[in-house]
């Protein structure tokens, strides 16, 4: 599904953020990245959706070169990724409902979402990804009424609601408390299990032994590729 071939990224000013990154991540797969601050972990999901090109190589997502892409491309190669933030990114004075919805931009026209007309079909898929994500109960609550918990959740449910092919996660348990932190990372376990592919950014080590594939990142290179905890996990849970 996706596929790296000597990527490197020179930001301006010469700050080399990756170096010569050689990575292959296949459909179902759970992945995360671990690594320090400046690790490169960030950019290197900035790159799989085009926010920030590559300097040199080859990334090829979903069967679509990336590098070099036009506009339509790499809209075309977004609409099939569902991005999850650190800090939410919620508008705090509209419902959960019109959140969610907003991850819908892409395939519906302004005017209609400036309006708040959405198609009924776009408020159903709103609905299910609520659903998904076990809050569907506060679909008409204002997101500022919510914990930072349900909150990631709204933004799980906002990737979730175009049915991507795979889901990219920038430390989505950053803002939280540990426990809440934990809640959410068994919530992106259920999702893998019914067939979501997800790569997930973090430093916390608690947080990288979810995965069934850690790839350690240090000064912009890959450092190691190894077997998570979680495929011992779900070993278990399948066994039991």
């Amino acid at each position: 599904m996706i596929r790296l071939e000597d990527v490197s990224v020179t930001y301006p000013g010469g700050v080399e953020a990756l170096r010569g990154i050689d990575l292959t991540i296949g459909d179902g797969e759970f992945v995360v990245i671990v690594g320090l601050s400046g690790a490169g972990k960030s950019t290197l999901l900035r790159v799989l959706n085009g926010l920030v090109p590559a300097t040199s190589g080859s990334v090829v997502v979903d069967g679509t070169e990336v590098v070099g892409a036009s506009a339509a491309t790499l809209r075309q190669v977004r609409s099939r990724i569902g991005m999850i933030f650190q800090t939410f990114n919620l508008v705090n004075r509209t419902s959960v409902l019109n959140n969610v919805l907003m991850g819908r931009l892409s395939v519906v026209p302004v005017w209609r979402s400036t309006l708040g007309l959405w198609p009924a079909r776009d408020r159903e898929a709103a609905m299910v990804a609520l659903e998904r994500v076990g809050i569907v109960d506060k679909a008409y609550v204002r997101a500022s009424n919510l914990s930072g918990g349900q909150q990631q959740r709204v933004g799980i449910a906002r990737a979730l609601v175009n049915d991507p092919a795979f889901i990219l996660a920038d430390e989505p348990t950053g803002a939280l408390d540990t426990r809440t932190g934990q809640e959410i990372m068994e919530l992106f376990t259920r999702l893998h299990e019914s067939g979501n592919t997800i790569i997930l950014v973090t430093h916390e080590e608690d947080i990288a032994a979810f995965a069934h594939r850690i790839i350690r990142f240090r000064d912009g290179e890959v450092e190691s590729d190894e077997v998570g905890a979680g495929t011992k996990k779900t070993a278990e849970r399948e066994a039991s």
